[in-house]
């Protein structure tokens, strides 16, 4: 049994019941459920369509959003979720580095590194080194001036924790970051990577080991191992090729407004809705969505 669902920006909204039943009566689905007036719904079917991939093309065309998956096990115990790009709506390197004066540098580097064309940690101790000497106390200015949460993360974040859920962020990035993003949240924990500070000034470097693919895998079986749950029980979310390993391993993958080679690894693409579309693929409906 798998499960469909379609869904869109909750902003904008605009998915049409036509849609949604054509597609039901087609693949011979059950019954619809609307999760969300105009912006979610699903049905189940007995197998998955042959012509998906076709049909989500022309759903991307209006629109919409459309993800099958296995329907045992839908709802999710744990969420692992990416930083950059992911819960916040910019790369934290890019922002320090427009603060340096080497912006387009260093954000031509993170763009190809998260496409998945360079290597992640000699990308990252390359962007780094072109930071030495700023002072540390921009890293302050940069998180409160420039940093802005990607719309739906609360409400994600809240919603399983209040279902019993287990929430952590995992980032490539720099932990003078993810601590307070991961706070404001209410996650459970954090991880990223250390920037080094001497004399009030970043020295161009970075602590070793650096937290990369390899890493955000560990932390996945690290982190599951002591909750007592399987990798299967997770959801996790990302958009650069450092987030691939996870979200292959986790139960649903999500790669949300990812890159172009990366969503092309992954069953699971949402390009169109918010982070609250995590809350949607796992069935939950908008009446149940939690406040922070």
């Amino acid at each position: 049994m798998f499960v469909i669902t379609l869904l869109t920006n909750p902003e904008t909204r605009g998915l049409e019941a036509p849609l949604v039943d054509s597609l039901r009566n087609a693949w011979g689905g059950g019954d619809a459920v609307w999760l969300g007036v105009d912006e979610a719904a699903e049905f189940r079917v007995l197998q998955m369509p042959g012509n998906l991939w076709d049909v989500w093309q022309s759903c991307q065309d209006i629109g919409v959003d459309l993800i099958c998956q296995p329907a045992e096990g839908q709802r999710k115990k744990m969420l692992l979720a990416d930083m950059d790009s992911t819960l916040i709506q910019q790369e934290c390197i890019d922002e320090l580095a427009n603060e340096a004066g080497v912006g387009p540098h260093v954000a031509g580097i993170t763009a190809r590194a998260m496409n998945g064309e360079l290597d992640f940690e000699d990308a990252l101790r390359e962007r780094v080194g072109l930071l030495k000497g700023l002072k540390a106390s921009v890293i302050d200015k940069v998180l409160a001036e420039r940093i802005t949460l990607m719309p739906g993360g609360a409400v994600l974040v809240a919603t399983m924790k209040a279902q019993g859920g287990y929430t952590a962020l995992v980032s490539g990035g720099f932990t003078a970051f993810s601590a307070g993003i991961s706070q404001t949240l209410g996650m459970d924990e954090h991880r990223a990577n250390t920037l080094i500070v001497e004399n009030g000034h970043l020295t161009g470097e970075v602590e070793n080991p650096i937290l990369g693919r390899d890493a955000k895998v560990a932390a996945l079986h690290e982190i599951t191992k002591h909750l007592g749950i399987a990798p299967a029980d997770v959801i996790a979310v990302g958009d650069g090729a450092n987030d691939l390993g996870m979200l292959g391993i986790a139960g649903t993958g999500v790669a949300l407004h990812a890159k172009a080679s990366v969503a092309a690894q992954c069953d699971v693409r949402i390009n169109h809705g918010d982070l609250t579309a995590l809350l949607y693929l796992q069935g939950y409906s908008k009446s149940e969505f939690a406040v922070q």
